[in-house]
């Protein structure tokens, strides 16, 4: 199924406060959020016409907005309802949604401070079928030869655009590779994460997960902490490097769009781990996440 180019749909986005139809959703090429990385934006799954954690995301946006430098000209209550309304005005049953705020188009100066801070939301049916294929054999991943910039280096707390290069650069090279995605180390060789996912593995009872502390950490991963947390498992938040995972009997990555997502290769420089993407622990995080998105 080709699927139609994002500036090429029907319906209406939500832009500035008002409906615009979804062609007339455009901004000038001499735009401060085009050229300098400050974008912040946020991805909300829609699951029978209600969004997931809607209210965590919208506040996130805002805090995102706030770490590099802006606010946003709307209260979190009114992102809320403006979202609300594109889900009905859409009429999206089972989807995605991307709130976006960028500094405008009054300098082309790298200082935004004078800029008016645009928000919009967009909304749209999402199909399944790519990521079932990768979920029933598990994700194949390599070890990214780039590394996760320190935490002094980077607002890692916010989803800004800017951060995501590195994420569409590692991306890129890994599907070109023949991989799924890839896995980026810190300054000290500890695993933190995927392109746009965090990074789990399952030792007998155990839960363990990198600490966030150079990489945002995502809603859906403290939503399967508690999870496993409730489902009597025990939680590990420590570094993890790649022999680590000699340990690991299964291993899965978390985020909005794939929600719970089994792997079932790394391939690092000296060896290839394999896990059980059919693991006990594993299928019971990923049943409990259904249930509760699905409820």
């Amino acid at each position: 199924m080709s699927l139609i180019p994002f500036d090429q749909r029907e319906g209406f986005i939500w832009f500035d406060g008002n409906f615009v139809e979804w062609k007339d959703a455009k901004i000038h090429i001499l735009t401060h959020g085009l050229h300098y990385g400050c974008t912040v934006f946020e991805g909300i799954r829609i699951y029978n016409y209600k969004p997931f954690k809607l209210r965590e995301h919208q506040q996130r946006l805002i805090n995102s907005a706030k770490l590099v430098g802006y606010n946003l000209p709307f209260t979190l209550e009114e992102l809320e309802l403006a979202a609300i309304n594109v889900i009905k005005k859409q009429n999206i049953k089972d989807g995605y949604l991307r709130p976006v705020a960028w500094l405008g188009s009054e300098t082309m100066l790298i200082s935004g401070n004078n800029c008016k801070v645009h928000t919009a939301i967009a909304g749209w049916e999402t199909f399944e079928q790519s990521r079932t294929t990768i979920r029933e054999r598990g994700a194949r991943v390599v070890i990214s030869n780039w590394i996760k910039p320190p935490a002094a280096c980077t607002p890692f707390k916010s989803k800004a655009s800017g951060i995501y290069m590195i994420a569409t650069m590692v991306k890129n090279e890994a599907t070109a590779k023949g991989f799924d995605d890839a896995l980026m180390l810190d300054i000290n060789q500890n695993i933190t994460e995927a392109t746009t996912s965090n990074f789990f593995i399952i030792s007998g009872n155990k839960l363990l997960t990198p600490i966030p502390d150079c990489f945002l950490n995502g809603i859906t991963r403290q939503t399967v902490i508690e999870i496993a947390k409730t489902n009597g498992m025990e939680v590990i938040e420590k570094y993890i490097k790649i022999e680590d995972l000699n340990e690991a009997e299964a291993a899965f990555f978390t985020g909005t769009a794939i929600e719970i997502m089994p792997i079932g290769q790394i391939a690092a420089t000296k060896a290839t781990y394999g896990f059980d993407i059919k693991n006990h622990k594993l299928k019971i995080l990923m049943e409990a996440y259904s249930k509760l998105v699905n409820a």
